[in-house]
């Protein structure tokens, strides 16, 4: 899937392009999916119908940028980058501690991608292509740490990343949305315990993981 065009070259069509992704951000939040309109997002970006067809061709595919920008936001939010130098296992809480906090300031959306993606194959497929940012990250780390000789090297690096990423993704959900009771610090310590035994991490292996 892609976007009804090229994004926009002059700095108006950037500006006007980022207003209505903003808008549709706020109005699927507030309103859900379904109930959205196209004249809601246009009152709240204060722009023509006329202007939003230029951008996109539908509310899916605002939707689906929506998505994209939230996805980003999550990723770059979880990035450890130099939080956590030198411990994997520091490095692996950091990043399930930043993931937590990440899902808390957009479970609503992403809630909502989850959803539609049960009776969508499109947005089934976006779903899967925003999953796999994440998945490729905790493949490559993972990767590094069997190279260095810190993890199984017997352990498939994607499918770990798909498996113990789900864990997290699944335990956001639990926590954040159902309201299971438990304090971050216990549950970022608990996560980061499975994680690591589950790659073989040993409690003085040093060494670089993905941030």
């Amino acid at each position: 899937m892609s976007v009804k065009s090229e994004p926009p070259t002059t700095g108006r069509g950037r500006r006007t392009r980022a207003a209505l992704i903003q808008a549709g951000r706020e109005a699927f939040e507030e309103q859900g999916f379904e109930a959205v309109r196209i004249d809601d997002v246009c009152a709240r970006a204060r722009v023509s119908h006329g202007t939003f067809y230029t951008y996109f061709d539908s509310k899916e595919r605002l939707f689906r940028e929506v998505a994209a920008a939230v996805v980003g936001e999550m990723f770059a939010a979880s990035v450890v980058g130099d939080a956590a130098p030198g411990d994997p296992r520091a490095r692996i809480a950091e990043a399930n501690r930043r993931y937590l906090r990440a899902w808390a300031a957009n479970a609503r959306l992403v809630r909502m991608v989850e959803h539609a993606a049960l009776s969508n194959d499109a947005f089934r497929e976006l779903l899967l292509e925003l999953r796999e940012v994440f998945v490729r990250r905790g493949a490559e780390g993972l990767r590094r740490l069997q190279e260095q000789g810190l993890a199984d090297p017997g352990l498939d690096p994607r499918l770990t990343a798909v498996m113990l990423g789900g864990m997290v993704e699944h335990f956001a959900h639990v926590w954040l949305d159902l309201g299971e009771h438990t304090d971050e610090t216990i549950a970022v310590d608990l996560l980061t315990t499975l994680w690591a035994r589950a790659i073989g991490l040993t409690p003085a292996s040093t060494g670089e993981v993905s941030g």
